[in-house]
């Protein structure tokens, strides 16, 4: 039954390992016991008493909560948080779209700035922010393809992009300047640039060069400055000991390049080698031998204890911070055995993306076997992962 695909609802294997972990809950022996609990409370279970008549069966479910809770879908109860937050964001960003217009503000009475005024101020404080591009002929001979260093190819790759993104930002709020001003024709695109940057959200033109974001205009500038200051410091001083792993535009590329520095290293088949997984309580202040140390990722459904093993997260705390994690190549049939749970790493809290021809999705970037002490099931149901980028 849950290998089913209903209605185009499961679209991947994400998808369909929920839909079992929620089926083995009602398909199984259990069911057949003494009013066997659904929920963790209790509050929802199997009745033992017979329910012979359709009254007896509505007046059993008239028992039932009106407004059910996360538990009854396996979820914590941080997740009434997290719907009602996106519940009101969805309301208040209609009301800012429906508001917003090129026109609003008028003269700016009362005190109050224009919609040109707003702009110019927003777009000046970005392009003041903005750092000159990357020099990449310069970071080409300090740090050239080697056969022995796939991290080099992975920087000149990376900041490729970023180049490209922000001459992008850069040229069209110049652009969005001279048209307030009335220098150049306020054409449809700028138009649309200016209408974002007034509702601060991030324009489309921007998204089509940049990282997958969620954030608004502001937090997206911030976040875009962190990373080309890691990109910075990677060119000033070398490789880094510890990895911003959200950092990256592209993650699977930083990944491969670990890959393969270990398996031209000691000449193994790079398809023989995987990561294997150790999560570290401090700071490294060297390299490690092989492999790479990440931090950055924050858990959504759940947190890291004191014994780096996953617990239940923190009341109203929707995501927790992982700890550094260490990347350890590793030949597959040498991987360690322990109670894990495999657990999906993405981009967004937005959970899904699109194929590229290269075969890697724009959102989901791997799993990563996170030591647990409960079943893995548990923690499916609680939709238990690990984003790299939050959504403020």
């Amino acid at each position: 039954t849950a290998e089913c695909n209903y209605g185009g609802r499961v679209t991947d294997d994400k998808d369909r390992r929920l839909l079992n972990t929620a089926m083995d809950m009602a398909y199984s022996e259990a069911v057949l016991g003494t009013d066997h609990a659904l929920s963790a409370s209790g509050t929802y279970y199997v009745p033992s008493a017979a329910l012979g008549s359709i009254d007896d069966t509505t007046g059993f479910i008239r028992t039932l909560p009106l407004l059910p809770s996360p538990e009854v879908f396996g979820l914590h109860e941080n997740a009434d948080i997290t719907k009602d937050l996106n519940e009101t964001n969805g309301l208040l960003s209609t009301i800012l779209l429906t508001g917003a217009s090129l026109d609003s503000g008028g003269g700016g009475g009362g005190g109050e700035k224009s919609f040109d005024e707003i702009v110019s101020d927003l777009a000046n404080d970005i392009l003041a922010k903005l750092p000159p591009n990357y020099d990449i002929e310069a970071v080409a001979k300090r740090y050239p393809v080697l056969y022995e260093e796939s991290m080099n190819t992975v920087l000149a790759q990376e900041l490729t992009r970023f180049n490209k993104l922000v001459s992008t930002i850069r040229s069209s709020l110049q652009d969005v300047l001279k048209a307030l001003k009335g220098l150049v024709v306020m054409s449809d695109d700028l138009e649309a640039v200016a209408k974002a940057c007034f509702t601060n959200q991030i324009p489309g033109m921007w998204l089509k060069k940049s990282f997958p974001s969620l954030k608004p205009l502001a937090s997206y500038v911030g976040d875009l400055m962190g990373r080309l200051v890691f990109f910075q410091r990677w060119c000033d001083n070398g490789v880094p000991v510890l990895f911003d792993m959200p950092a990256f535009f592209f993650t699977q590329a930083f990944m491969t390049g670990t890959l393969q520095n270990y398996a031209r290293k000691y000449k193994i088949p790079i398809d023989t080698v995987d990561f294997d997984f150790e999560f570290v309580s401090s700071a490294p202040k060297v390299r490690p031998q092989d492999g790479a140390f990440v931090h950055g990722p924050y858990l959504e459904g759940a947190r890291m204890n004191d014994s780096l093993l996953l617990d239940e997260p923190t009341p109203k705390m929707l995501f927790e911070p992982l700890p550094v994690l260490l990347l350890v190549p590793t030949l597959t049939s040498q991987f360690k055995e322990f109670a894990h749970y495999n657990c999906p790493v993405y981009k967004t809290a937005e959970r899904r993306g699109v194929l590229a021809t290269t075969g890697h999705s724009s959102n989901f970037v791997m799993f990563i076997r996170v030591p647990t002490n409960q079943g893995a099931s548990h923690w499916t149901m609680r939709g238990t992962a690990i984003i790299l980028s939050l959504s403020f």
